[in-house]
């Protein structure tokens, strides 16, 4: 979807910590400009997140790892583009390599959160 060479709209990706204020899970925010990501795993840490929207998988949106129940907030920067969308998530692997999950399909303008488990990836 984001390719850098030809974009409709672009995502930042901000790890956030849930350390000091915990995060509301928020129901429809998707169609408003953004949704959450959130690790829901015990152990594993998200070292990748990539998109493809038909174009090709864009280059990794993340600039920082999200830590086992950590979160980072995904805001759309432009108003056009298409709303279905593949994702893949990539993990930390033994030996410090990254582990891609299987993609999957997602319709961003209607999910609010995106959920990393330990075997699967949903959303609402």
């Amino acid at each position: 979807m984001w390719k850098q060479s030809n974009r409709l709209f672009a995502i930042v990706l901000v790890a956030a910590s849930l350390a000091q204020t915990p995060l509301v899970r928020a129901q429809g925010t998707g169609a408003q400009g953004h949704f959450v990501i959130f690790n829901d795993t015990e152990e594993n840490i998200v070292v990748g997140f990539y998109t493809n929207d038909g174009s090709g998988w864009s280059t990794n949106w993340l600039s920082e790892q999200i830590q086992p129940g950590g979160h980072a907030t995904a805001t759309f920067t432009g108003e056009t583009g298409p709303c279905e969308q593949t994702l893949q998530v990539g993990w930390l692997g033994q030996g410090g390599n990254e582990v891609l999950d299987d993609p999957i399909d997602i319709d961003i303008c209607e999910a609010s959160n995106v959920y990393l488990g330990d075997n699967d990836i949903t959303f609402d």
